[in-house]
């Protein structure tokens, strides 16, 4: 399986036009093909790659772009040329090779082979020899480690003007040697709670600062809306706006990202198990009267989808097993008996009126996935510990007592802007 790792690199502006010069000329060379081919002339790929030789007798620019390039945009266009064979004998939409317009960026792959990086370095090779060498070599520098044994490097560019190196490899087994299960609950208090087969509780927090950054933000809104529109202090106002709400959104991604990565990576669990949660259930009739700001911060401040598509890819990257399963009523079951009672949003203690077990709520409902998981998987799966958890408050101070095996432990991240 071939894992990339993308990485961001900075560069003089020297070699920014010399990145610039190279992608436009491939880019060129790619669009002049795609033009023959429109014409209706046959595509085969070693015809084209001896062509080449007059191409650069045609183009002598060419002679500046390194080898290695050239060659890929063939290799390019025979891959979109496949698949347009492919999708007319399936009978779907063929979809014939398109022209790459100017303003995107041509992506350059090199190979592995003739890269060279010399500590934070990124060496890039260009074309031409001697005294015909116009364009030295590429140096960038990373900002951050790459990965060993990579098969190729491909630099691009975002719409921002940042250039970027994505290193190709391939996982291999030993990166997936990891055992064990963890189930964890997305919640509205806390962004995660789990609980693996040891016992073991772990508390993922996510970014409380959005109530903070919101009062600022219904500020500058406010004194936007007395000035005149399209007037000097309106537009100063809306620059600042604009800087604040992606101050928030970089430092809400940034949370969700250092979480993610903790379950994807620091933890030894090699299965992950996620509850399906349901923001329309949690935003019912029966809900909006008790908990209009809890519903709020389902909406708009944990932002659960993208911590849902961070943690897919990163489990992936990882060599983890991440596996969705239907939480429904898992708040309202009692992890010790069973007992199905109603749980209002509000009521964040669980306290069963059966056997009196008195835990989390959301620990109760890691509880409860991880069993099903493991009732799902295989008749003869392993029982789950038998805990109970009991959380009370002593002079303003949280107070965690657990009464089995394994052992309770809090991960509270971002408490803070």
């Amino acid at each position: 399986m071939l894992l990339c790792k993308k990485i961001r690199i900075d560069i003089s502006e020297q070699d920014t036009a010399t990145l610039e010069f190279m992608q436009g000329k491939c880019r060129a060379l790619y669009n002049w093909w795609v033009m023959r081919l429109r014409e209706g002339e046959k595509w085969d790929l070693y015809e084209a790659k001896r062509s080449l030789q007059e191409s650069k007798q045609h183009d002598p620019d060419l002679v500046q772009v390194y080898g290695k390039l050239l060659q890929e945009v063939y290799y390019r266009l025979d891959g979109a040329m496949k698949a347009f064979y492919r999708r007319v004998k399936a009978g779907e939409k063929p979809g014939f090779p398109r022209v790459r317009p100017r303003h995107c960026f041509f992506t350059l792959c090199y190979p592995a082979m003739y890269l060279k990086i010399e500590g934070d370095k990124l060496i890039l090779p260009t074309g031409g020899k001697g005294k015909n060498k116009l364009y030295p070599n590429i140096i960038a520098r990373l900002t951050e480690v790459p990965p060993e044994q990579f098969k190729e490097v491909a630099i691009s560019r975002d719409a921002r003007g940042n250039y970027f190196a994505s290193f190709v490899r391939e996982r291999k087994e030993k990166d997936c040697e990891t055992d064990g299960t963890v189930a964890f609950d997305l919640g509205i208090k806390t962004l995660a709670t789990g609980i693996n087969e040891q016992g073991r509780i772990y508390t993922i927090g996510g970014f409380k600062g959005s109530r903070w950054y919101n009062k600022q933000l219904d500020r500058i809104r406010s004194k936007r809306d007395k000035c005149k529109k399209k007037s000097r202090r309106y537009l100063h106002l809306s620059k600042v706006y604009k800087r604040v709400s992606q101050k928030k959104r970089n430092k809400q991604r940034d949370s969700l990202h250092k979480a993610s990565h903790l379950i994807a990576h620091k933890l030894v669990e090699r299965t992950v198990v996620i509850g399906d949660l349901s923001q329309r259930q949690m935003v019912m009739k029966e809900h909006r009267e008790r908990n209009k700001h809890l519903n709020r911060a389902v909406y708009n401040e944990w932002s659960l989808y993208t911590f849902i598509q961070l943690l897919t890819y990163k489990c992936q990257f990882y060599g983890k097993d991440l596996h969705f399963l239907d939480e429904r009523n898992t708040s309202k079951q009692c992890s010790g008996c069973g007992n199905l009672q109603a749980m209002p949003l509000w009521k964040r203690t669980y306290g069963c009126v059966k056997c009196g077990l008195v835990m989390d709520r959301d620990e109760n409902s890691a509880h409860n996935i991880l069993a099903r998981f493991f009732a799902r998987q295989e008749p003869h799966a392993q029982a789950r510990p038998e805990c109970s958890v009991l959380h009370a408050t002593q002079n303003g101070v949280e107070v965690t007592k657990a009464s089995c095996k394994g052992q309770v432990q809090q991960l509270n991240l971002f408490e803070s802007v």
